[in-house]
């Protein structure tokens, strides 16, 4: 198992596929997923770089994906349809892994805006 579920250790090559994070039980039909026109933004990522928010949408959009794998892996053993208990298991686990790494991720993120309000100008 990978302990970099969300490859955010990796280079940011490649690009998930389309979609935004759905409740368990649900699909994504009628979600989108809102991205900003950066193109005249002063300051922007360069010429084949990633920005921030692209970046971080991929990340949801792959954590969204290895959810809806547990979720489609568990209704396939509860159904008969599978019988390998350690690849569900493993898929779920993957998903709780990218979760939580996920989850760390925002708590970072709403400190240092904490922070950044508190600064003095």
């Amino acid at each position: 198992m990978s302990m970099d579920p969300l490859n955010l250790l990796k280079s940011a090559a490649g690009a998930a596929g389309p979609g935004g994070i759905a409740a368990p039980g649900t699909t994504n039909a009628g979600c989108a997923v809102g991205r900003a026109d950066t193109k005249g933004v002063e300051g922007g990522a360069a010429a084949g770089e990633r920005d921030f928010q692209s970046y971080l949408l991929d990340s949801l959009e792959e954590v969204n994906k290895l959810q809806q794998q547990a979720q489609t892996g568990a209704e396939d053993l509860v159904t008969g349809r599978t019988d390998n208990v350690a690849e569900v298991m493993g898929r779920i686990r993957k998903a709780e892994v990218a979760f939580s790494m996920l989850m760390e991720i925002r708590n970072k993120l709403i400190d240092a805006y904490g922070e950044i309000r508190q600064m003095r100008v």
